[in-house]
């Protein structure tokens, strides 16, 4: 049995509040998770052509004041 079908199986068996606190725990190690791979991704220079676009976009006067 791999370890996502352990996981899948222990989640199946948790109470309602038990479910529930998992999601909270869930949510906040997900956006963790979320903001160190987007600061690497940075870091790495993988979002440098998205900025750059978004700029020349800018200054060709195509970006709309929100």
């Amino acid at each position: 049995m791999s370890t996502l079908e352990i996981v899948e199986n222990a989640v199946t068996q948790l109470s309602p509040h038990e479910l529930a606190r998992f999601r909270e725990w869930f949510a906040e190690y997900d956006g963790e998770f979320w903001d160190h791979q987007i600061q690497a991704d940075v870091t790495a220079g993988k979002l440098d052509s998205l900025a750059d676009e978004a700029l020349a976009e800018y200054h060709a006067g195509k970006a709309i004041e929100i």
